[in-house]
């Protein structure tokens, strides 16, 4: 049933997803489990997971963290040169090889330092059909680092035409008008990229629980991504880029990126899609879009949302972590009401 008060979800996929590992796995994957179908899984652990073994084992941690809930984890290995071998062995295990540009984010130290020295890696992939995934980031000035990487999207897109390519999180109306020129193009988008600007961050008190990378851009960025969000762009998707990390890492000195949204994202989501009177475009961001870009088909999952007052937890902790979600203690004016 589909009314302006109430919307069920057909299983919703976060496409762009951080668990972590050890006792943060444990608290954070049920989480994501309890209301999402499936999501795809960021491989950027310490040391990466970057071979058939690694991923494997990941994925066993994961299935046993997230318990009885109905969730497939899409797996992903770190970008590196792979041999034909490996990349054989890896293909019916994961969704897809993620890239990142050497000390970009958050454990990304083992990343891609040059882009044209693991052209091979990029060829034998699109011979196999094997998504690229990037974070796409230069290192220069922090608020142009997105738009000075759209040069190796597009000279991706073009060199590799058979390479679907990912752009992860986009933060930038420029990365936005890029979509809509190559086919093999496609973006996820965060909750938080929708809402807030740098200004949320630090334009007064510094907020460290909105502080991630890439960082949050302008007013006209966030406007271009919202509206292709609402707009249900066919080569967008929602991801998450849930990432959380402990009170201890958030509040101090060298405060760690990531946003912790998991647990409220899709109430948030219905919230901000009704409050623009686009709730009916919801499912194909939310799920639709990601089925037909990746050809999969996740499993069976009723997520009925509604327009009822839902206090966010102060915090969400367990097996000695303690994590403070985006909008904590807050109260949303949409709930999850029931998964079936």
């Amino acid at each position: 049933m589909n009314t302006m008060n109430e919307l069920t979800l057909n299983s919703p996929l976060d496409m762009h997803l951080h668990l972590r590992d050890e006792e943060m796995l444990k608290l954070v994957t049920p989480l994501t489990a309890e209301t999402f179908a499936g999501a795809v899984i960021m491989p950027n652990l310490v040391p990466p997971v970057d071979s058939l073994r690694a991923l494997e084992e990941y994925r066993y941690r994961i299935t046993e963290a997230q318990g009885d809930h109905v969730f497939n984890p899409y797996m992903t290995a770190f970008f590196r040169n792979y041999t034909e071998d490996e990349l054989a062995d890896l293909k019916y295990e994961m969704l897809g090889i993620k890239l990142y540009p050497a000390g970009a984010t958050t454990n990304s130290e083992a990343g891609v330092k040059a882009i044209d020295a693991v052209e091979p890696t990029f060829k034998m992939m699109e011979e196999m059909g094997i998504p690229l995934m990037v974070h796409g980031e230069t290192h220069g000035f922090v608020m142009d680092r997105e738009k000075e990487f759209l040069e190796s999207y597009e000279y991706l897109a073009k060199k590799f035409p058979k390479l679907q390519i990912t752009m992860e999180h986009i933060t930038t109306a420029d990365a936005v008008e890029l979509l809509g020129r190559y086919e093999n193009l496609r973006a996820t988008v965060t909750l938080q990229h929708l809402i807030i600007t740098l200004d949320d961050v630090a334009g007064g008190m510094l907020n460290p629980h909105l502080f991630c990378k890439p960082i949050a851009k302008r007013p006209e960025d966030r406007e271009a991504l919202l509206q292709a969000a609402l707009d249900a762009h066919p080569s967008l998707m929602f991801g998450s880029d849930s990432a959380p990390h402990p009170l201890s890492k958030k509040e101090c000195c060298g405060c760690a990126a990531g946003v912790f949204t998991a647990p409220l994202a899709i109430a948030r989501l219905a919230q901000l899609f009704d409050a623009h009177g686009k709730l009916g475009n919801l499912q194909a961001f939310i799920s639709d879009n990601a089925q037909r870009l990746y050809r999969i088909t996740p499993p069976e999952k009723k997520v009925v949302v509604r327009k009822q007052a839902f206090e966010v937890p102060a915090a969400y902790q367990g097996h000695g972590q303690h994590v403070v979600p985006m909008h904590a203690g807050e109260i949303l004016d949409w709930a999850v009401t029931s998964v079936s």
